[in-house]
């Protein structure tokens, strides 16, 4: 099968951004039952084989990941986490992987190698002119790196950080178009151009409705979505500005226009209609984008398309977040020898001017959001102190009354012994706090993926998170769960309220208070749990070998 245009559903007669790769007739589809996650290619905790295909058989392919981050060196989420931790499996298994995306200010230099000029005149097409631009090329721990470096007085990425510019749009799909012109003028010819959000998601527009009439015809795109909630939706003049031009025919439906405003086109859905194969970041939130509600409005979309869709639980990348290796924290430990973990505590405690005393650690690390659940954040940190146990969390918002709110909380609480809340972000502060926390919170109101619980229980610390997204896919319940008990790794709670945080948060304090040995077990259930990028990056070569060109 030579691409995923079969699952594409048929489209009017002028509609082809497959176009080498027609549907077939109805009755040639095969039968099978709507996919969970990423079509065969199946997330289990040993993925089989695609049918007929052996996993050792898969070829090596060349890869290209167009991204708006790479962690470390421009990191705003898990994006960024994702696109190294991925890169860096696929080459372990002998692909041959680069990774293109601009060239911040921002960027942290500290960590590329060898940085140089590659391509010195690159000429992108802009408003019927044309944008000079310099490649360079560098590693990032070890990753093979292009960074694309526009000479514009519109000043794209010299602005100081990532995102948050009115013309955020233009910005992203300038250094789409740019990243595809470079890949053409090089001469480049990947298997695989694999995508990540709305920012680059313009990417199979260009190829298959530009480049591959000028040679491009190899490559089959991968289009990942980490987070539904920003979709890229815009007006005309991103068509005229990177030459796609014809408003009239890519605000069709089907093609780019956004399902909720007639006069607005929606990159997110370009990705999904354009590209051979759309993934989210779990099984579970692939299920709950499509069927409840938690797409923002492509639901439609994702119906029309859904023979290419399916979701990949992330990895973590277990060479930096693993407590037998880490240098950030006060004291190495693993599964064997569990105990050394509370040497951790005690330095959290000592740093952060918390009592030293029996009470368990509950904490919160990560992005101060609506999405995680904020209201729920504030209740958990005075319920766990009424319920004799000490909070700490790390975070901060690019929303001043958010943050504004919690300076107030902290400064109200700042006499407590028993709490402490840090407004910004530490790299080895986090380390820290995932070694020597007993308990992480993850109250979502919904989370494609969470990156949060997946570290907290490699530290061995007892997640309590809620039933949505990658949280269900990844937290099975002590008391509740249909898994055995040897494999039951945190607490879980379903309605998004006071009383449903109640039920798991309570629950946790209390194992801790009044059965440690039974808190251990879980800690240690925690730790066994295999959450790296070896299953995620089987999956993902499932599917690359599934779409691409054969």
């Amino acid at each position: 099968m030579p691409t995923m245009a079969a699952g594409v559903a048929p489209a009017p007669e002028d509609f082809s951004p497959l176009e080498k790769m027609p549907p077939p007739e109805p009755e040639s589809v095969p039968v099978e039952p709507e996919p969970r996650s990423a079509s065969q290619a199946q997330v289990a905790p040993e993925p089989e084989p695609m049918p007929h295909q052996p996993v050792s058989a898969i070829p090596s392919m060349f890869i290209v990941q167009i991204t708006p981050e790479l962690a470390p060196v421009a990191k705003v989420g898990g994006l960024a986490d994702v696109v190294f931790g991925l890169g860096n499996e696929l080459e372990i298994r002998g692909n041959h992987v680069e990774i293109i995306l601009p060239k911040y200010d921002c960027l942290r230099y500290d960590h590329i190698w060898g940085l140089c000029e590659t391509y010195k005149d690159l000429w992108v097409p802009w408003y019927g002119g044309a944008i000079h631009c310099t490649v360079y090329f560098g590693f990032v721990h070890g990753r093979k790196c292009f960074f694309i470096e526009p000479h514009s007085s519109d000043n794209f990425f010299n602005r100081g950080c990532i995102y948050g510019f009115n013309d955020d749009v233009l910005r992203f799909a300038f250094f789409t178009r740019a990243a595809m012109e470079f890949l053409w003028k090089s001469g480049k010819n990947p298997d695989i151009i694999h995508c990540h959000d709305w920012q680059t998601a313009l990417a199979p527009v260009f190829l298959f409705e530009i480049y591959k009439f000028l040679g491009m015809t190899h490559p089959r795109v991968c289009f990942t979505i980490h987070n539904f909630k920003h979709q890229g939706v815009t007006g005309a003049q991103v068509l005229h500005a990177t030459g796609l031009n014809r408003p009239e025919y890519y605000f069709h439906y089907d093609r780019l226009r956004d399902n909720f405003n007639p006069h607005a086109i929606n990159l997110m859905k370009a990705g999904v209609v354009y590209s051979n194969f759309v993934t989210t970041v779990s099984p579970r939130h692939a299920n709950e984008a499509k069927d409840q509600g938690q797409g923002f409005g492509l639901e439609p979309t994702l119906h029309i398309h859904h023979v290419k869709y399916g979701g990949v639980v992330n990895g973590i990348d277990y060479n930096v977040w693993n407590p037998e290796i880490d240098h950030h924290i006060a004291q190495r430990y693993g599964v064997d020898n569990i105990e050394e973990k509370y040497k951790n505590k005690k330095a959290l405690r000592d740093r952060l001017m918390i009592a030293d005393n029996e009470k368990p650690i509950v904490a919160f690390v990560g992005r101060l959001d609506p999405q995680k659940g904020l209201e729920l954040i504030r209740h958990a940190i005075f319920y766990t102190l009424h319920r004799r146990g000490q909070f700490v969390l790390l975070g901060s918002s690019p929303d001043g009354q958010i943050n504004s709110y919690f300076w107030s909380l902290k400064h109200q609480l700042n006499d407590n012994p028993d709490c402490h809340i840090e407004i910004g972000f530490n790299e080895e502060l986090s380390h820290l706090i995932y070694a020597g926390a007993d308990i992480m919170l993850v109250p979502s109101q919904f989370e494609p993926c969470g990156l949060t619980q997946l570290i907290a229980m490699r530290y061995g610390t007892v997640p309590v998170v809620r039933e949505v997204g990658g949280l269900a896919d990844t937290v099975f319940d002590k008391d509740y769960s249909y898994k055995p008990l040897n494999e039951r790794n945190g607490y879980v709670f379903r309605d998004y309220d006071y009383s449903g945080l109640e039920s798991a948060l309570g629950r946790a304090l209390s194992c801790y208070y009044d059965y440690p040995d039974h808190f251990r077990e879980l800690m240690k259930n925690a730790m066994r749990y295999d959450f790296s990028w070896k299953n995620p990056g089987q999956d993902y070569l499932n599917i690359y070998d599934l779409i691409r060109e054969k």
